[in-house]
């Protein structure tokens, strides 16, 4: 357990490298594209998390509907033993 998680962090940015990383994006993007660039990906983490509610809701729906049909099949089966006597 202990070197699959010290193989993960080789090659990860510690504090100094991160420092240069956002240098380099400022130097790169200048201070007025970044706020744009934030606002694209907010709007793009928005729309994955609506789209996965979406998905979450329709599998929760079809398995309550399948419930349903259970239900319902259930019922039918005990009327018709109940008229059968």
């Amino acid at each position: 357990m202990f070197l699959s998680n010290s193989l993960m962090l080789i090659g990860a940015p510690t504090g100094w490298e991160w420092i240069i990383i956002v240098v380099a994006v400022l130097v790169l993007f200048g201070g007025r594209k970044i706020p744009e660039f934030m606002r694209g990906i907010g709007k793009g983490i928005r729309e994955f998390n609506d789209a996965k509610d979406n998905v979450k809701r329709e599998i929760e729906t079809g398995m309550n509907e399948k419930d349903k049909d259970e239900e319902i099949k259930r019922l039918k089966q005990q009327l018709e033993e109940k008229t059968a006597q």
